[in-house]
């Protein structure tokens, strides 16, 4: 058994919680689902959104998705001149600390709505 990190990365069109929520929502179930994660294989997670994101937490609707015993921490990302190409507005990003008897390579990263280009540009 070790930890394995996965990545993903959303967009949302406003500022507001239940866009905040709706997308995070997404982002997990895709991120689940692909991984065939349950939520006891999850060692931690950490969400971090745009500074323009500032109605709810990305970890709340975690806990609604039923993460109740998952460690969730928030912040805030770099604020990025937007002449940058990895610059993306009201972005949420994930990254997953899961425990798994799988390797590093069979890990699936998730990038959905306008955080597609982080794939094209990274």
């Amino acid at each position: 058994m070790a930890v394995r990190g996965i990545r993903g990365a959303t967009t949302t069109d406003e500022d507001s919680e239940s866009a905040i929520v709706d997308a995070t929502t997404e982002l997990l179930a895709q991120i689940a689902r692909e991984n065939a994660l349950q939520p006891g294989d999850i060692a931690a997670a950490w969400f971090t959104t745009t500074p323009d994101l500032t109605a709810e937490f990305p970890a709340a609707a975690a806990r609604r998705f039923g993460w109740e015993d998952v460690p969730l921490m928030c912040a805030h990302e770099m604020a990025v001149p937007a002449s940058n190409p990895r610059s993306l507005p009201r972005c949420i990003r994930v990254l997953l600390l899961v425990n798994t008897d799988r390797p590093s390579s069979a890990m699936r990263f998730v990038y959905l709505r306008g955080a597609q280009l982080l794939r094209v540009t990274a």
